[in-house]
């Protein structure tokens, strides 16, 4: 499994932890640039990826892997499908407060990153505050030099910050107990 996947398979153990739900969906962006062709070509390709993990039966932490693992590669054979184009043919209900599908995303930027240099041009990037969340929940962890560094966005009508900030907390304890031990059901995983 890849860090993604790993870090994926725990992101949903908490959400069922957290709702009580077994069967977690959620969204994941894909640069949407897989043929050579498209790597020199400037533009948006990006695409959403809806994956959906069934927690019946308990399963310890491997077995979860394992089927994030399994959704995952089968979302990646698929991934080319345009997300419109799934709405178009599942026909779900539409409402103007929340997106179709999925209303949590998760994200991993572990794309490497490099400076851009401009003659005669210091350039940085900077975070910018977009005043609104596209989801419900996002969560955005990225691979620093100095570790992960893990984020949350979140709609202010549904979530506290103290609420979020406990969020992050159990995530960090939920990875630390799956490290320790990975064959514990995922009810049983540490969360405070």
């Amino acid at each position: 499994a890849t860090l993604f996947m790993v870090l994926l398979a725990c992101f949903k153990a908490l959400l069922a932890i957290q709702t009580g739900f077994q069967d977690v969906v959620l969204g994941t962006p894909v640069a949407g640039r897989r043929r050579t062709e498209l790597e020199g070509l400037i533009g948006c390709f990006l695409n959403t990826l809806v994956l959906r993990t069934n927690l019946h039966g308990n399963p310890v932490f491997t077995e979860l892997l394992q089927r994030v693992r399994q959704t995952t590669l089968d979302a990646y054979d698929n991934q080319e499908l345009p997300f419109e184009k799934l709405l178009e043919v599942l026909q779900p209900a539409r409402s103007g407060a929340y997106t179709p599908i999925i209303q949590v995303m998760f994200n991993l930027q572990n794309a490497p990153t490099s400076s851009l240099a401009l003659d005669g041009l210091q350039v940085e990037s900077f975070d910018v505050d977009r005043g609104t969340a596209k989801f419900d929940l996002s969560a955005v962890l990225a691979e620093h030099r100095d570790g992960l560094h893990i984020g949350f966005e979140y709609n202010t009508d549904l979530f506290e910050p103290a609420t979020i900030e406990r969020m992050l907390d159990q995530l960090e304890t939920l990875l630390t107990g799956i490290v320790t031990d990975a064959e514990r059901p995922v009810s049983q995983l540490p969360l405070l």
